[in-house]
């Protein structure tokens, strides 16, 4: 998940630096790089890029819920604050926990809920909240989180029955006939460098994407979930090297709260697992 948060921030740096782009034009292109990828890969390895047929309709649900999210965040980033796009974005790992417990069975803990409030809270330090915004895009927004906690649980939810690179593949595979048919009568010709970092954008997804998927797959949703927030302390570095960003002392505060909810998290969730070995290997030598 580490791995992940740092792609999909590079992908944002080079988003970033082409603003001149539709936002559904970037997505295409995200969509068309990440589609070829995980289509050659699959080839080579000899498996089947729509995956089996009883995961077939989760595996659409993944692709179908990840579409949506990034196209309602996408439209709430054009038009409120991008602090509070931002802020209300990082909501999506505790929707993802949430809808974990009816959707995979997993529990979380009264103390895990503790540390993701920490967690969010450094997040809200950090960026701040603009008090005078379109309440319906704000609500767009929480409504993109709702969708993407919801595309990650699906990833939990078929575990370790798919290869990474099937689950990816439905992404573009539904995302491309919805942005492709907006793009033919919004296009914009890039130019000179635009096309090496819309190429970039979908190099850095997939590898984005199939870092989470793993993460995802291995770990239980309320340990993996809480990591998202890192994504926030990647942006603040590259923001600083590349953009010559400065931070306040709120953002320093900030930075350490995000940092303290995901240790917290980490750490309980550890004692939990190393509680459980023992009582299981106590069980095993009573019988």
């Amino acid at each position: 998940m580490l791995l992940s948060t740092l792609f999909f921030s590079l992908m944002n740096v080079c988003v970033k630096a082409v603003p001149h782009i539709p936002a559904a034009e970037v997505i295409l292109f995200r969509s068309v790089v990440s589609l070829i990828m995980s289509f050659v890969v699959l080839r080579r390895a000899h498996l089947s890029v729509l995956g089996s047929k009883r995961n077939r309709w989760w595996l659409v649900a993944r692709g179908a819920t990840g579409a949506t999210a990034l196209l309602l965040f996408f439209n709430t980033l054009q038009h409120i604050p991008l602090a509070t796009a931002a802020t209300v974005q990082y909501i999506s790992p505790i929707f993802t926990a949430i809808l974990g417990i009816f959707l995979v069975k997993e529990h979380v803990k009264p103390w895990q809920w503790v540390f993701f409030l920490i967690s969010f809270a450094g997040i809200i330090v950090i960026n701040g909240i603009e008090t005078e915004i379109d309440t319906f895009y704000l609500w767009l927004g929480v409504l993109s989180s709702l969708f993407s906690g919801l595309a990650y649980t699906i990833i939990r939810k078929l575990n370790t029955k798919e290869h990474p690179l099937v689950i990816i593949f439905y992404f573009p595979l539904v995302t491309i006939p919805i942005v492709g048919t907006y793009t033919m009568f919004n296009w914009v010709r890039p130019e000179g460098w635009d096309w090496a970092l819309l190429l970039l954008v979908g190099v850095l997804t997939q590898l984005g994407q199939y870092y989470m998927t793993m993460s995802y797959q291995a770990e239980e949703i309320s340990k993996v979930a809480n990591l998202n927030y890192i994504g926030i302390i990647y942006a603040l570095v590259l923001g600083y090297f590349l953009f010559g960003e400065e931070f306040s002392l709120l953002t320093y505060s900030g930075m350490a709260l995000v940092l303290l909810g995901v240790f917290l998290n980490m750490r309980f969730k550890s004692r939990q697992l190393k509680r459980q070995a023992m009582q299981g290997a106590q069980a095993s030598e009573a019988v």
